[in-house]
């Protein structure tokens, strides 16, 4: 028998760490929350890089959509290589980071904060240099995470953002859908995409399709491709794919589209089938009928939480391909697990 690798073995941890961030982490989301509803900001601004934005990119919609607040991403090279400061005493400023050791991370929220932003903090290190330079600290409490490739600190990220935004907002709807996630996370992990393994081989480039928060899905899922598998992945909206890049899915190049329990299902199953009907090997994650090859999927009953659910089935899905195509998906090639850039 192949001994488990420590992703899946982190995987296989999502649902029961999940539980455990939302048990310990009530007073640090209703003291942030507070401060958010005193300061009101016009403006939530966002600092990460690699998993943690595409945290970050999920975490925009779901600020916009139940918020009405814009979101924009800051380059953290503004504060670390440019040395500017940026006009945020209106802004909350949201820094997502594993480690909270980057340099550039962490000088952007400290530029951030001392430029009169309520600095926020997202780290499963909550003693890291990050954490200090934040008025607030959300612990992921995700424990070692040893695997190169981030999955449970991705997926308690977002759900931390999740619950913060569910707090703030005070929408009881989604505060429900996340406190049922270690169930309903629970079941992607059992969802079987195996039917993509043998699919693919061969095949050493794909897109992955998705769209709001299932786009910032898309994203994490075509970098675990690039990560664990060596394959050229490349994530699009499917709003956004007709534009230039449909030009080179000629017969069988591979396409995966994303599609959550949300308002953009409709768009991305109906793309992925038409790319399927030109002769693409497509996958969908939906059950409306058409040309690609349906993938099953565990709803959640919430459109901001169901796209969370499809990353979990990704990862164990990708975890499988690497071993497949001989890969050690612990150790991806010329990466290392904590990355600090300037």
């Amino acid at each position: 028998m192949t001994e488990q690798t420590h992703m899946r073995r982190e995987i296989e941890e999502i649902p029961s760490v999940v539980a455990t961030f939302l048990e310990r982490s009530g007073p640090v989301l209703d003291a942030t929350a507070a401060a958010l509803r005193e300061k009101d900001p016009l403006l939530v601004a966002t600092v990460a890089r690699g998993s943690s934005d595409h945290a970050s990119a999920y975490l925009k919609y779901a600020i916009e959509l139940t918020l009405g607040l814009p979101v924009a991403s800051i380059g953290p090279s503004i504060a670390s290589i440019y040395g500017k400061d940026l006009r945020l005493d209106r802004a909350a400023t949201i820094a997502i980071s594993q480690s909270g050791k980057s340099p550039d991370i962490v000088g952007m929220a400290q530029s951030a904060r001392r430029s009169g932003a309520t600095a926020i903090a997202i780290t499963n290190t909550a003693s890291s240099p990050l954490a200090e330079a934040s008025d607030f600290t959300i612990d992921l409490h995700a424990g070692v995470e040893q695997s190169v490739a981030a999955t449970k600190t991705f997926v308690t990220s977002v759900v931390a953002g999740l619950a913060l935004v569910a707090r703030w907002s005070g929408d009881e709807a989604l505060g429900a859908a996340v406190n049922a996630l270690p169930q309903s996370l629970a079941k992607a992990v059992e969802c079987d995409w195996s039917s993509m393994i043998g699919a693919l081989d061969g095949h050493n480039a794909l897109y992955v399709l998705g769209r709001g928060p299932g786009f910032a899905i898309a994203n994490e899922a075509a970098l675990k491709f690039k990560e664990t598998c060596n394959i050229q992945a490349e994530s699009y909206s499917a709003a956004e794919v007709m534009h230039g890049p449909v030009a080179i899915v000629t017969k069988g190049y591979p396409v995966l589209g994303l599609a959550a329990r949300d308002a953009a299902e409709g768009s991305v199953a109906d793309m992925t089938h038409k790319l399927a009907g030109q002769g693409a090997l497509a996958f969908l994650t939906s059950s409306r009928p058409g040309a690609a090859t349906a993938l099953p999927f565990a709803a959640t009953g919430h459109p901001l939480t169901d796209p969370l659910a499809l990353i979990v089935s990704f990862y164990g899905f990708v975890e499988t391909l690497s071993r497949h195509r001989g890969f050690n998906p612990d150790l991806p090639v010329a990466l290392k697990k904590v990355t600090e850039t300037v």
